[in-house]
């Protein structure tokens, strides 16, 4: 009896830690380093169309833009001037319809978007085709749908002869907002949708049945069920479309070239960049603008909680 013991102490002791669930999986070591060589192509090309370019916008907007002489280091004057100086006004009326399209178009394509969600959740015949085909606004180029929106909102276009009316959609203010507004909604909805699908397959058609069985009806399992369960990819799928709004250019630019109160931030940046040739401001603005962006989707992550990397934080 002893030696059998003795036997079993001595195979314990020897037992080597890379034993099935113990320790670290062998070649998990070589698969990091081939994750890692394979990515530093893309991270290479990305540092070479991004981030120089950013990096250069950055230093470029500490610079004047006297045209034909070395730009002279003037510090934070191209902020000053469009945070509080002579082109504040300006800055800021572009600050606040960036906002206004931001908000009117994300709220629009969200609540669009979870209702045809749920109507493509439903089991009926050729809901594949249905899926596929909603994605074809989306697939459009924004340049592309920007003039077929703007030929249909012409004076003379489908959508006066549509409704009878005869409003000049680019002629002033408001009108030009809601055509912004509407052509932006009928292209990004689809895409919300799909992202707000993807959420809503993976629940239990389980937990639906025992709702039922104990008398939730269907705005209740809405309520109870479907939001709090599809809610990361509600999340994201606005974090998503916020980022992208906030970043608005084509439909504003083709629709009416930034008149009518409908200058966005972008639009202000290439207009003083290419149209004003003052590269310097131009920075400055590009630069206030990544970092309103940055900051919105910081406290949109932080309030909300928007799991954007699919990691589960431990409680």
């Amino acid at each position: 009896m002893s030696t059998v013991l003795s036997l079993r102490s001595r195979s314990r002791a020897g037992s080597s830690p890379e034993e099935p669930g113990r320790g670290r999986r062998p070649g998990r070591t070589g698969d990091g380093r081939l994750a890692f060589w394979l990515v530093v192509p893309s991270l290479v090309v990305l540092g070479i169309v991004i981030a120089y370019p950013v990096l250069q916008g950055i230093g470029r907007s500490f610079f004047g833009d006297t045209i034909g002489e070395t730009p002279a280091f003037v510090g934070i004057d191209n902020y000053a001037r469009a945070l509080w100086g002579p082109d504040s006004t300006e800055f800021w009326a572009s600050f606040k319809v960036t906002w206004f399209f931001t908000i009117t178009t994300v709220v629009l394509e969200t609540v669009i978007g979870m209702a045809m969600a749920l109507f493509m959740n439903q089991a009926f015949r050729a809901r594949g085709l249905m899926r596929a085909s909603v994605l074809v606004p989306w697939a459009i180029p924004t340049a592309v749908a920007a003039v077929l929106w703007r030929w249909a909102f012409d004076p003379r276009g489908i959508i006066n002869h549509l409704f009878g009316t005869s409003v000049t959609w680019t002629g002033s203010e408001w009108p030009s907002k809601l055509a912004i507004v509407f052509a932006d909604t009928w292209k990004t909805a689809p895409f919300v949708a799909l992202l707000i699908l993807a959420g809503l397959q993976i629940i239990p058609d389980e937990v639906y049945e025992a709702a039922a069985m104990d008398g939730a009806g269907p705005v209740k399992r809405f309520m109870y069920i479907t939001l709090p369960l599809v809610r990361p990819s509600l999340l994201v799928a606005i974090l998503f479309r916020m980022l992208d709004a906030l970043r608005m250019y084509d439909l504003p630019a083709i629709f009416t070239g930034g008149a009518n109160d409908t200058t966005t931030l972008s639009i202000l940046v290439v207009r003083a960049s290419l149209g004003n040739l003052e590269a310097g401001y131009g920075g400055a603005l590009s630069t206030l603008t990544f970092l309103m962006i940055f900051a919105a989707a910081y406290l949109f992550v932080r309030l909300l909680g928007a799991n954007v990397t699919g990691s589960d934080k431990e409680a």
